[in-house]
């Protein structure tokens, strides 16, 4: 069989709990004071056990996830040190060159070959959704611990059986996460810590758009991401998977049910060629269907009963990656920008009218979730450091034999969310349930 096509998922793509990230890693370490009186940490101590990671996929995700590997052990303290094993592509060239490129040691051009090799314990799917489920089900079945990009599969019966394959393995000591990396931004995992310390009181409203333009030319090609029986949606899975979960995430609860309007604006493109790279292709001859959604917006009502709107759309003509999420509750207010990622906008609407408004709040304190081991104040960071903090708060799980989170269960649940959208716009936008 061949391997699965090498483009990765979108930025595609969730933080150890707030107070954990917070507190630093949870393994003492050599230390020593900067000059502005800051404490850092040293890498990870080559005595520590390896984490031998095997990579499956190297485009977009792949380049992401391998960023995250190589640096989490030079600026986090961690209890294992992060080992890039090999990387699997089906072009044998080409993933040489990713390999030197990325800073992998070995190569395979079959995934059932790394996943058998005994040198990698842990196997990260950075590869379209066709194949997460085959690729995770194996590895899990080999003993392997699992990294998943999201959305977690294709469909609910692949998440649900992948869902029950983690949990068996984790009765084995094995761990199974699925990359929300936007838990991971500092500004957002704040954001969670305030929701849950009431800063918000009872929340009344979640509204998130997530806006990018890459496909407002007509004349892009039709990528696999265009493409349903690779993707499995269009926007919905690719940018709506993320502000489900990061809402869901925020809000400290689930969503009750759905009503959707979904819609195709171009509906025939150019057969892509040649060489393709993250978000962009090159068109050849003759044309295709896209089969998949360009667009998708939808209401929900949580179980408390407070009302969340979201916008998921590849077609917001000068937005790049503009994923804004505002939540409103009875004592206060909380919104976001991840195109200005260092910030967190709070009201808080305790205080006297004469001085009420939205401030900003400028997440660069070491005191602020995982900058304690950053820079100094005011010096940002940026949409890499989300994979950085994503596989520090994962080698932490496999460490400590803790269940990882986000876990398989919750891509399923966002999976079963992003199923009731697809099903309520068949429906003419009825309100429909969320399976449990």
């Amino acid at each position: 069989m061949e391997q699965p096509q090498q483009p990765a998922e979108p930025e595609a793509e969730d933080t150890a709990p707030a107070d954990t990230a917070a507190a630093g890693p949870a393994t003492a370490g050599t230390e020593a004071t900067d000059p502005s009186g800051r404490t850092t940490r040293s890498p990870a101590p080559a005595d520590r056990p390896p984490l031998r990671v095997g990579m499956v996929g190297y485009a977009f995700m792949g380049a992401a996830h391998s960023q995250g590997w190589r640096t989490a052990g030079r600026v986090f303290d961690l209890p294992r040190r992060p080992v890039l094993s090999v990387v699997c592509g089906r072009d044998r060239a080409a993933v040489r060159a990713a390999a030197d490129r990325l800073g992998w040691a070995d190569t395979e051009t079959d995934w059932r070959a790394l996943i058998a090799r005994d040198d990698v314990d842990l196997v990260d799917i950075c590869t379209p959704g066709d194949s997460h489920a085959e690729i995770a089900l194996a590895a899990l079945a080999a003993g392997k611990h699992v990294l998943c990009e999201k959305p977690l599969a294709n469909t609910v019966a692949e998440a649900e059986a992948m869902t029950r394959a983690a949990e068996e393995a984790y009765g084995r000591g094995q761990m199974a996460m699925v990359g929300f990396n936007y838990r991971r931004v500092p500004a957002t995992a704040l954001a969670r810590r305030m929701v849950a310390a009431g800063r918000l009181g009872t929340l009344r409203h979640v509204r998130v758009a997530y806006l990018q333009d890459w496909l407002v030319d007509p004349g892009f090609p039709l990528t696999w991401r265009l493409r349903r029986e690779l993707a499995g949606s269009g926007s919905l899975g690719d940018l709506g998977a993320h502000i489900v979960d990061l809402a869901q995430h925020l809000a400290g609860e689930r969503l009750a049910g759905v009503s959707a309007l979904t819609e195709t604006f171009v509906r025939e493109r150019p057969l892509p060629g040649g060489t393709r790279s993250g978000l962009s292709a090159v068109a050849a001859g003759g044309t295709g269907t896209v089969t998949v959604d360009d667009a998708a917006l939808f209401t929900g009502r949580f179980a408390s009963g407070a009302l969340a709107s979201f916008e998921a759309t590849r077609y917001a003509t000068g937005r790049k990656n503009a994923l804004r999420l505002e939540l409103n509750g009875e004592r206060g207010s909380l919104a976001f920008d991840l195109e200005r990622l260092n910030e967190l906008w709070f009201h808080d609407g305790t205080d006297p009218g004469a001085e009420a408004g939205f401030r900003r709040i400028l997440v660069t304190e070491p005191d602020h979730p995982y900058l304690d081991a950053w820079w100094p104040p005011g010096h940002g960071l940026g949409y890499e450091h989300t994979f950085v903090h994503q596989a520090r708060d994962l080698v932490h799980a496999v460490a400590e034999g803790r269940r990882p989170d986000p876990s398989f269960a919750d891509g399923l649940q966002v999976q079963r969310v992003l199923a009731a959208v697809e099903e309520s716009a068949e429906k003419n936008s009825v309100y429909t349930p969320i399976a449990d």
